[in-house]
């Protein structure tokens, strides 16, 4: 789950020095600012997990909706809610739900609320190429953790250069896994419910309830 939310985050960086860099900052800036814009933003997108020397390959689809720091996503037949303080990771399968304090003061800990700030630091970036996909100019940044043990060795993300939303995020571990989210759609200011964040407890009352503080 950890790897897939890493794989949900939209913007990355560090501070440049180079004139290439300047350009990914300004870049990264204007996406940003554009995203910290909308009243509400709802992403469906496929994620794609692979490691050939594993013999490993994982296709799926997910959904997230986002307003300000809280989130609803869903992923691999789990939800997770959450609404500004508590985080609900909802599990049918396991008949669960798993009740956690936001943990956004992990440093390695990337979730949905964070997508759109958290490039502010621990990477240095640069210009990449510029992809022509299905008639939209796809301007791809490169992202190097400056921590050197970090688990992830780079990431590209690729940015709309028309819309300056996000098309697609590739990232490459240390380990040779590969994740890739590519955008299906990209939604903003949809009218949502007004409980839409809010974790009701009476619709999982046959649900065990753990509470980890």
């Amino acid at each position: 789950m950890k790897q897939i939310i890493v794989v949900l985050v939209f913007l990355i960086s560090g501070i440049g020095f180079s004139q290439d860099s300047k350009k990914a900052e300004i870049l990264l800036n204007d996406v940003y600012n554009k995203a910290k814009a909308y009243e509400n933003i709802s992403v469906d997108f496929k994620y794609v997990l692979e490691n050939t020397s594993e013999d490993i390959k994982q296709e799926t689809r997910g959904d997230v909706v986002m307003k300000d720091d809280k989130y609803l996503l869903h992923i691999l037949g789990v939800t997770r809610i959450f609404d500004g303080k508590k985080l609900y990771t909802i599990s049918p399968e396991d008949e669960e739900v798993t009740v956690s304090s936001d943990n956004s003061e992990d440093e390695n800990s990337i979730t949905p609320s964070k997508m759109m700030s958290f490039y502010k630091d621990g990477y240095r970036y640069e210009m990449d190429i510029i992809q022509d996909i299905k008639g939209r100019k796809i301007q791809f940044v490169k992202l190097n953790p400056i921590d050197t043990n970090s688990e992830i060795k780079e990431i590209f993300l690729g940015i709309d250069a028309k819309t300056k939303h996000i098309y697609k995020l590739i990232e490459i571990g240390k380990n040779g896994t590969k994740t890739t989210l590519t955008v299906n759609s990209f939604k903003t200011n949809e009218p949502i419910s007004k409980t839409l964040f809010t974790f009701d407890e009476k619709k999982y009352k046959d649900y065990y309830i753990n509470k980890l503080d």
